[in-house]
Formats: structure tokens, sequence, C-alpha cells
């Protein structure tokens, strides 16, 4: 299956409110389709005002991703803060459960958000090496070097986040 239609499979799967915030790989595959009509590159045009103008959509797309995973991240932190507030401050059993559940649920979308930073890394790895085949340039290790130092790449916080969900669901399991 080709690279577009598994990612709008994926973006269908996920939380539907997070589709419009993942990369517009489609789109950005229609303009690099703009820069030069013959796919093949046997006449590669130079650089000009398409290359640019993908460029700056390529730079958009991911000012977007970089600012949607920002955003997750730190409402995941105030709530991770939250509950485990909860967690020390417990009274009953039905709010034990009540946690549990709430955890889980904070723990799926917190893995949910992974798989967006997975499912747009892939994306923009696929449509720069697409750039380079078309333009030209080698443009692919100068940009992706960028793109691995961008904070939706860099997920070690989210992990701290799911292994501290974890820890304190391990607390309210039954001993073996």
């Amino acid at each position: 299956m080709k690279h577009g239609k598994r990612h709008r499979a994926e973006v269908a799967r996920s939380l539907p409110e997070w589709q419009f915030k993942f990369l517009s790989y489609k789109a950005l595959k229609k303009k690099l389709k703009l820069m030069n009509p013959n796919p093949y590159g046997r006449h590669r045009a130079r650089p000009g005002a398409q290359d640019m103008g993908f460029k700056q959509s390529l730079n958009r797309e991911l000012d977007k991703v970089n600012t949607f995973y920002l955003d997750k991240e730190e409402d995941y932190i105030i709530m991770f803060r939250e509950l485990e507030s909860r967690a020390e401050n417990l009274n009953g059993n039905e709010e034990v459960f009540e946690l549990q559940r709430e955890i889980l649920d904070f723990h799926s979308e917190m893995v949910m958000l992974l798989h967006y930073s997975v499912i747009n890394f892939a994306g923009l790895m696929k449509i720069v090496k697409k750039h380079n085949k078309r333009a030209g340039e080698a443009v692919y290790s100068s940009y992706m070097r960028r793109v691995l130092q961008q904070p939706f790449f860099s997920t070690e916080l989210l992990y701290n986040l799911i292994r501290g969900c974890e820890a304190i669901l391990e607390r309210f399991s039954p001993p073996e």
C-alpha cells in the first residue's frame, strides 16, 4: 500500500479531533507534482518559486505538527500531576476503580500521541525523499537532520509520563 493511503487510514483510526493536526501528506505531494511535470527527473527544473512554495508548505506543516505535539505534551504533564495527586489521596475502592479507568484512558491517549509522532515522521521522510527525486537536490539528509531535532520527534518526556502512569497503576494492583 502506498504511504499516502496508509497515512490517511491511520489518521481515520486515530482520535477524530486530531484528524487535521496530522501532516497534510496529500497536499504536499500535490505541490511537489507541480514543481516538475517529469516524474522521472531526466530534465529537472531549477529550484525556483515552485520549489520555494513547496518548502514553505513543508515548513508550515512541520510547525503545525510541532505545535500540536507540544500543546498535547503540556496538557499531559498537567493531567499526569492531577492523577498523581488524586492517587495519593484516595478514600475507597470506587475511587480507586474510577482513577484506574481514567489512568488507562489517559495512557492510551499518550500512546496515540506516540503513534502520531511516528506517522508524521514517516510522512516527512517520504515527502522529502520524493522532493529529492523530483528536484534533483540533496536536501534529504540536511532536512532530515533538522526533523530529528524537532519536538514531535523527541518523545522522551512522553515515555516518562507513560511509565509514570504504569507505576501508579502498579501501586493499585494486587500482589501476586
